[in-house]
Parts: C-alpha cells; sequence; structure tokens
C-alpha cells in the first residue's frame, strides 16, 4: 500500500475538495454534538422521564440510540489526526513527548474547567432533587485521576458524562502518535512509505474482530480504534494526488475488514463509522455537498463542539434539578424544560468556548512545533 506525495503545489480542485472537505466536518460535528446532548438529556432524566410517556418513541431513541453520534467525533478525529501527524501516510513526528505533551495541554485545561462546574452543578441539583445523575463530592485522588485521564481505567466514577470521551480520545490519539513514530523512521530507511497505512488498517481490523467486541476493553484505546482508524485512513484515501490503484487499496482497508466485522458480530455503531468514513472520502474527493464559506454558521457551531460537549452535563443537571423542584410534572412543562435545557446547553457551550476554551488553548501553542506546524484537532 504505497503512498504518493501530494503535489508541491495547491491546485484549485484540491482547495475546493479542502473547503467542501472540512464544511462537511463541521455540519457533522454539529449533528453528533446535538444527538450527545439530548441523549443525556433522556437519559438523565427527570424530565425526560415525565415527556416519556407522551413521546415514547422520540424518548427511547434518544436514550438508546443517539449515543451513537459518538462515532462521529471519533471518526473525524482519527481524520484530523492523520491530518497533523501524517498528511501524507509518512510520519511527521519527530518528538511524540512533545506532540503529545501539547494534546494534553489542548484537551485538560478545559476538560478540568467543565469538571470544576460539573462538581458545583451536583452540589446545586442536590439542594433541590434526589436522583442518580448527581455525582457525590469527589476525592482527592479522583480528582487526580480525572486531571491525569486515568478515571475510567482505575475505576473511578466519572464525574460528569463525557469525561469518558476525553480520556479515550487521549489515549488514541497517543496510540497513533506512536505508532507513527516508530514506523516512521524505519520506513524512510528501508523505503516502505507503505508501512503506516498497513499497521494502521491492521490495527483497525483486531480492533474491530476482537477488542471492540469485548466490553472489558471499553475503557482503553484498543476498543475504539477501529472507528479511530477508520478515519486515518480515509484522511489518507482522500488524497487527490494518489495513484487510483493505491487509493483503491486504501478504500478496501476502510470497507472490507469493517463488512467482515459486521458479518460476524453487527453492531449498529460500527456501521455508522463506516458509513462517516466512507463520506469523508467521498465529499472530500468528489468536492460536494456546503461550503464553509456559505454557511458559515454551521463553522461557528462546528468550533464550539468541544465547549458545548464539556458544559452541556452540569447546565442540564441543573435545569433538571430546577424542573424538579419548581416546575409542575407535567410533560408539556416538562419538554420545554427539556428545550431550554438544550438551548441553555449551546449558550454555555459559546461562552466557554469564548472565555475557557480560547484562552486557555494558548497553552498548548507554547510548546516548539516538531517540524511542519501541528494543529490540534478538538474531536469533541
Amino acid at each position: 500500500m504505497s503512498v504518493s506525495p501530494l503535489p508541491s503545489s495547491s491546485s484549485k480542485a484540491s482547495d475546493r475538495g479542502s473547503n467542501f472537505q472540512f464544511g462537511f466536518i463541521d455540519l457533522l460535528k454539529v449533528i453528533a454534538a446535538q444527538l450527545i446532548v439530548l441523549h443525556h438529556l433522556a437519559f438523565y432524566g427527570p424530565m425526560a422521564d415525565h415527556v416519556r410517556p407522551v413521546a415514547p418513541v422520540l424518548i427511547d431513541w434518544l436514550d438508546t440510540y443517539a449515543r451513537i453520534a459518538v462515532q462521529v467525533f471519533l471518526v473525524v478525529g482519527g481524520f484530523l489526526a492523520a491530518k497533523s501527524l501524517s498528511p501524507q501516510g509518512v510520519s511527521t513526528v519527530s518528538d511524540p513527548l512533545r506532540v503529545l505533551w501539547r494534546r494534553y495541554m489542548k484537551l485538560v485545561p478545559p476538560f478540568l474547567v467543565a469538571t470544576l462546574l460539573a462538581i458545583g452543578a451536583s452540589a446545586w441539583a442536590a439542594l433541590w432533587m434526589t436522583h442518580y445523575s448527581i455525582s457525590a463530592m469527589p476525592t482527592g485522588m479522583q480528582l487526580a485521576a480525572h486531571a491525569l485521564l486515568l478515571h475510567s481505567i482505575l475505576g473511578y466514577e466519572s464525574i460528569s458524562a463525557g469525561a469518558w470521551y476525553v480520556a479515550i480520545d487521549f489515549q488514541l490519539y497517543a496510540l497513533l502518535t506512536m505508532l507513527l513514530w516508530l514506523t516512521g523512521g524505519l520506513a524512510r530507511r528501508r523505503a516502505m512509505p507503505w508501512l503506516a497505512p498497513v499497521l494502521v488498517a491492521a490495527g483497525v481490523s483486531v480492533s474491530l474482530l476482537y477488542f471492540n467486541r469485548d466490553a472489558a476493553w471499553d475503557a482503553w484505546a484498543p476498543y475504539f480504534f477501529g472507528s479511530y482508524g477508520l478515519g486515518v485512513i480515509a484522511w489518507w484515501a482522500r488524497d487527490l494526488g494518489r495513484r487510483p490503484a493505491v487509493v483503491a487499496l486504501l478504500l478496501a482497508a476502510i470497507v472490507l475488514p469493517t463488512l467482515y466485522a459486521l458479518a460476524i458480530d453487527f453492531r449498529s455503531r460500527i456501521a455508522v463509522a463506516l458509513l462517516v468514513a466512507c463520506a469523508l472520502v467521498l465529499v472530500s474527493r468528489r468536492g460536494i455537498l456546503l461550503s464553509r464559506q456559505r454557511f458559515a454558521w454551521i463553522r461557528s457551531f462546528g468550533r464550539i463542539s468541544y465547549s458545548i460537549f464539556l458544559v452541556h452535563f452540569p447546565v442540564c443537571l441543573v435545569v433538571n434539578a430546577a424542573f424538579a423542584k419548581f416546575v409542575p410534572a407535567q410533560p408539556l412543562l416538562q419538554a420545554c424544560g427539556m428545550a431550554l435545557a438544550w438551548a441553555a446547553s449551546l449558550g454555555a457551550g459559546a461562552v466557554f468556548y469564548r472565555w475557557v476554551e480560547i484562552p486557555l488553548s494558548r497553552l498548548s501553542t507554547r510548546a516548539p512545533e516538531h517540524g511542519s506546524p501541528l494543529r490540534v484537532p478538538a474531536t469533541a
């Protein structure tokens, strides 16, 4: 599976493809973020418990299936990680520790601020209601485990609903970084530019056929690497500078192991990941659907998706508690509460992005780059 570099000068067609490609990614992130917020509103009640009798199909779907939207973040995360770390299928990672430190500083400071907000929201909500979604006051060790992104591995209860994903995102990025670093030198010395793509494709196959079928692994990156790796390969396959035969091999690495894994053990989440990966390749290569400039509002919402992901849980918790305490348990009124919590989550995400994520993101830019500019994307 050889890798052909891009032409030295970008063509108008490739510029247009990039424009459409990232507009599409913004759209995917917007949709996925909304579904995650609505899923947690349905799952963590109690407003949803009062609405369920009059809208059982909707609430049950949000409760059971909307969480699959996290696959969008996993695939897009792999797609953008490949863009930063291995844009042409050959590693650009020379200092993996520095790369990982930058990623940690991108993800964790805003995550810790959101964790503190979740602690305050739980204490506030406990004054107005009793519910399983309210976390107990965390211990010092629990907070330290969250700061190190080890809470799931060490068996600590997550303080906020999205805490597990932040940890998994970092694990996946670290796994890909180390794989590319370890293979990069060998690939260059032995003239094996296909080495990294082959190993990623093998990792996808092992993940889908073994690790992802065993829930005991769901605190570890190999459980999710199937979806993440599909995004990585999708980035390489979207390259307009590659020979058609190479693109066909990359597409086969996306489709064949995934279909085989689904035939053995069908998982809707993996089917969604396959669809997203294929859509990213199609949109990137064909330049279809939507322009990032024309749909600026989608870009704006896509930009704040990580902040929405971080702060929506404490916002929804407080609104749930307020409606449990002060509003009659009537389905229509409680449905209005769910809509209010959803809207408040979007507003809080915008504020959090402006006043927390942007200032703290400057911390991740202080370390020198590892060669070419490294853009560390927020995958959630």
